[in-house]
């Protein structure tokens, strides 16, 4: 089995993210690529109701057109005061292709007048590993917080810049990346993901291991 991961998404950003927080791997000769190291092809269709089904549809089809082992994150803004919406819809509110500041002055319209203590939300991060022999697995973990009055901060992504960290004082957006990438939904994520993908390049055909996280 060749030594390669391939991080299944075309967004470039989070690509860079989800890179810094699996480098540690390539000092362990697994190679680790992005979607623009393989052939290209159609971006699956992101249709399911949950965080699950998205990051597997996208890591099975990252499977099926490299024919590597895969990493896909699907993950979304839940924000108590909405009823959890943006949710498993963060990425298409407002529209899928409508710029994040607008998504996110959109956002801040239906919080206008919300006192602090109902801006209560938390970011999910699910990542599903999927392999060509077939064996998939799951993890998820979140990071609570609230939504800020305003934007702040020039780092990250989507909605960092009004997802507030009450235990460091400012939004995820003031955060340098390697300071996000210790208390962040998907660093969570992604740090459990690394002994399983030592684990799973370490036998060509796995079988089931002594914890493993959620096996689909």
């Amino acid at each position: 089995m060749a030594r390669e991961l391939v991080i299944a998404t075309n967004n470039l950003k989070k690509f860079h993210e989800m890179h810094a927080l699996l480098q540690v791997l390539e000092e362990e000769n697994i190679r680790i690529l992005s979607l623009r190291d393989c052939p290209p092809y159609p971006e699956p269709d992101e249709d399911g109701d949950d965080y699950i089904t998205n990051a597997l549809i996208k890591a099975r089809a990252a499977v099926a057109h490299t024919g590597r082992v895969c990493i896909a994150d699907d993950s979304g803004l839940e924000v108590d005061y909405l009823g959890g919406k943006p949710g498993v819809h963060s990425k298409r509110f407002a529209g899928e292709e409508t710029p994040w500041d607008v998504k996110i002055a959109r956002l801040l319209e239906l919080l206008e007048g919300v006192p602090q203590e109902q801006r209560t939300a938390r970011f999910n991060s699910v990542v599903a590993i999927s392999t060509p022999w077939d064996a998939e697995y799951i993890l998820r973990d979140t990071c609570k917080g609230w939504i800020y009055w305003e934007p702040l901060g020039e780092h990250g992504f989507g909605y960092d810049p009004i997802f507030y960290l009450p235990e460091l004082g400012c939004t995820m957006a003031e955060l340098p990346m390697e300071r996000k990438n210790r208390i962040s939904h998907r660093a969570k994520t992604l740090s459990a993901a690394i002994p399983l993908l030592r684990w799973i390049f370490g036998k060509e055909m796995p079988s089931r291991p002594h914890h493993p996280p959620e096996r689909v």
